[in-house]
């Protein structure tokens, strides 16, 4: 999906790549990213996260394409890969990749499950979602935002597969086509621990086992300063 949205970026030195000059860049309100592809040479930059994260929540998510505009370069980009703090969601650093329009690419879409199961319905069961995105092969101005599946006549024993899924002479799919998207299951039973009372009273109703006495020669342990055996008298 192609955004009308033009990030500012700034390009950084090559020497600006260690742990320290990120950190110097963070506590300024940028965060470090990386620019590559397009057979151009890989560029060090900066960029405001309040925008990378804004494309990042959109409907497209990270395939959104838009512009990147470095000093006077102005070319469109994907977000391919990025890192955030675990502890505070905080952006940490990005990868951009630069796109040619009239080169098909490879990218993960999501599936969004649409309709009510009939298996859920009146059959009691619940949707299991086994697959939640499709990789596909495209040109990037055909990339879709995501792909509906109609799951309302999913019951018992049916399952809805890659190649249920509605497809487009636009877009090729490269997963499995066999693969399951979604399927009904039935609802399983917690196991419930039994509380101490009726555990003890199970154990009391048990039968008692008969003591078995195993047949052949017992290890007796060795005790500190017992007497060695006699030797054996001869004949």
């Amino acid at each position: 999906m192609i955004s009308q949205e033009t990030v500012e970026a700034q390009a950084r030195p090559d020497n600006s790549r260690g742990k320290n000059e990120a950190r110097r860049l963070r506590a300024s309100g940028r965060i470090p990213g990386v620019l590559y592809g397009a057979k151009k040479s890989t560029l060090a930059v900066s960029l405001d996260p309040k925008q990378i994260t804004r494309i990042l929540h959109s409907e497209s998510g990270h395939n959104t394409i838009f512009d990147l505009q470095v000093g006077s370069e102005k070319a469109k980009v994907m977000i391919v890969d990025w890192q955030h703090d675990p502890m505070h969601g905080h952006l940490l650093h990005i990868d951009l990749k630069r796109i040619a329009m009239d080169e098909k690419i490879r990218v993960n879409i999501p599936i969004h499950l649409t309709g009510e199961a009939e298996g859920v319905k009146t059959q009691g069961g619940i949707l299991d979602q086994v697959l939640r995105e499709v990789e596909v092969e495209c040109l990037p101005g055909d990339i879709p935002s995501h792909i509906d599946a109609d799951v309302t006549a999913l019951v018992f024993g049916t399952v809805l597969r890659v190649s249920d899924l509605p497809h487009s002479d636009k877009v090729k799919f490269i997963t499995d086509a066999g693969q399951t998207v979604a399927h009904i299951t039935s609802v399983k039973e917690e196991e419930v621990a039994p509380t101490p009372e009726a555990a003890a009273e199970a154990a009391a109703a048990a039968p008692a086992e008969p003591e078995v006495i195993k047949k052949g020669k017992q290890e007796v342990p060795e005790e500190e300063g017992a007497a060695e055996p006699a030797p054996p008298a001869k004949k």
